[in-house]
């Protein structure tokens, strides 16, 4: 049997004691020791350091039955600042919290920067909403940017909607402002947001669709990105042999037909008009209108055909749709789940519980698990 040295097993030892006081919290020593299995000394020197690093403070007394009172602890979660941002097609969103995705502020920016000023595009809006931030004793300790595409080793190795591909995101962005950056898949961002602060099941499912359709994957409690992190591309799933072109290189691609961007241009097309947005056709849908109603079945019966092969391949206990039509029409939810006949697995589809959030406080998820070394949960 390999033994860790005494630093090692020290170092795991605070990570855990952090990580309950930061999830569990307020919590007293004694409570902390008998969750951990570990000794009250060793629990009162940890914390004894976490309190002088400005991690961990004492706020008070809990009620006790018998004998002296505990003294109750809880994290010092206003003493840094985490970047949030959602890189999408047409909008950057840029989020601040503090270390544990509360006392929250939002931007949004036009996405119109071509694949050579992006860098500069975001450095502008980073420097713009650091200068906002009050002083810390950390400062901002991470930035996380939520990719619509595919990320590998913190770089964008696929992006089929803007030309953001292999450009150094991360390592331009983090020696400017000497913070970490990271860099993830949108979807992925979306479902880690979903189970930290809504939905704690271990086995889970998230789907965002968007201007295409990803899909987040959480298997026994860890998000899974699969071999050079393309897992969860179920927007190219095939769902019409030989059918529209997509960007990926095949044909028949789910997102050419369900996806927002798709549904859009297809009713813009049914109209005869250039485009259309989506107030225009929820709007239209609950007037009655034919051609929205249609569009919308459209959608509905796609997604469930997708639901339908991701319950079959992953058994998840829960999937979280994420859309602007499951937002603004929420009886969708019921339509989709009365498509799937499946026998042999059952799960629950309920929407999303962060809505135009998630991507960011997944971000946030990301810099506090970096920055802390634990698992956060709301």
């Amino acid at each position: 049997m390999v033994r860790g040295s005494k630093e090692l097993i020290r170092d795991i030892n605070t990570h855990l004691i952090l990580e309950t006081i930061l999830n569990e919290g307020p919590v007293s020593r004694a409570a902390i020791s008998a969750k951990l299995g570990l000794t009250k000394a060793t629990v009162s020197a940890i914390v004894s350091n976490l309190i002088e690093e400005n991690m961990v403070r004492e706020i008070g007394s809990d009620e006790a039955k018998l004998g002296r009172r505990p003294i109750l602890l809880e994290f010092c979660k206003e003493n840094g600042h985490i970047i949030s941002i959602d890189l999408g097609v047409n909008t950057i969103v840029a989020f601040t919290s503090d270390l544990t995705g509360n006392n929250c502020g939002l931007k949004q920016y036009r996405n119109t920067y071509p694949r050579e000023r992006i860098i500069e595009g975001l450095a502008s809006i980073i420097e713009k909403t650091m200068k906002k931030l009050e002083k810390t004793t950390f400062g901002v300790v991470g930035i996380c940017i939520g990719i619509h595409g595919t990320v590998h080793e913190n770089e964008v190795t696929f992006a089929p909607y803007y030309d953001y591909a292999h450009l150094p995101f991360a390592a331009t962005l983090s020696e400017r402002f000497h913070v970490p950056v990271y860099l993830e898949n949108e979807a992925n961002l979306s479902v880690v947001g979903e189970k930290s602060f809504c939905f704690h099941a271990q086995d889970l499912i998230g789907i965002s669709v968007h201007a295409g359709i990803g899909v987040g994957i959480i298997l026994n409690g860890q998000l899974y990105t699969g071999f050079r992190g393309n897992a969860g591309e179920f927007g190219h799933t095939i769902v019409e042999a030989h059918g529209r072109k997509c960007p990926c290189g095949n044909q028949g691609c789910l997102e050419q037909y369900a996806s927002e961007r798709a549904i859009l241009a297809d009713y813009a097309k049914a109209l005869g008009e250039k485009s259309v947005s989506i107030d225009r056709l929820i709007a239209d849908y609950n007037a009655k209108d034919e051609i929205a109603c249609e569009m919308i079945d459209r959608f509905t019966s796609y997604i469930a055909v997708g639901i339908n092969n991701l319950v079959n391949t992953f058994n998840p206990e829960v999937v979280v749709i994420n859309s602007y039509f499951t937002i603004y029409i929420p009886d969708l939810i019921e339509k989709i789940g009365a498509q799937l006949k499946n026998r042999m697995n059952v799960c629950e589809i309920v929407p999303s519980g962060l809505q135009d959030t998630s991507i960011l406080l997944g971000g946030v998820c990301v810099c506090i698990n970096q920055f802390l070394g634990v698992h956060f949960q709301s």
